[in-house]
């Protein structure tokens, strides 16, 4: 088989990216395809799950742009101006790109980022909402969230 069959042979058994057979693929050139929010979370792995399946079902999202950091709330309320523009530029891209509406920012137990009491991570947490509003993104919510030691998700502040 010569060089131009193989790649013909290989782009047939590719998905298609036609309008509804994947709408994550075609979301970034029509816009959207379903609905993106955004998640500044941990690093964990174990915070991932609860965090995405919380945003689905509370949030009606089919998408959740996960910008993740060992500890990210210490970051974003205490963090080197670098660090914070970094993760800033990340949920830039979710909202401008995939047209997230709402930001939820996340602190969780047993943090090994950032090893702090809850009613610390409670307070950077209230720092990090802070920070976020004042980039003044086109978004309509931004959330606060505590993960407790069941993965559970708590509310903790709202800002419509």
């Amino acid at each position: 088989m010569d060089k131009q069959q193989k790649t013909r042979s290989r782009s047939a058994t590719r998905p298609s990216t036609k309008r509804g057979a994947n709408p994550a693929a075609s979301s970034h050139k029509k816009g959207h395809g379903g609905k993106f929010v955004t998640a500044i979370n941990c690093m964990d792995g174990r915070v991932q799950l609860p965090v995405i399946n919380w945003m689905m079902q509370n949030l009606s999202a089919d998408y959740v742009d996960m910008i993740t950091e060992p500890g990210p709330d210490k970051i974003l309320a205490e963090g080197s101006a670098a660090a914070q523009a970094s993760i800033k530029s990340r949920v830039l891209i979710s909202v401008n790109k995939h047209g997230s509406d709402t930001i939820l920012m996340v602190s969780h137990d047993d943090c090994a980022g950032n090893p702090v009491t809850r009613e610390e991570h409670e307070r950077q947490l209230r720092q990090c909402l802070a920070r976020i509003r004042s980039w003044k993104l086109p978004v309509k919510k931004v959330l606060g969230a505590w993960i407790d030691d069941t993965w559970r998700v708590e509310l903790v502040e709202a800002s419509d």
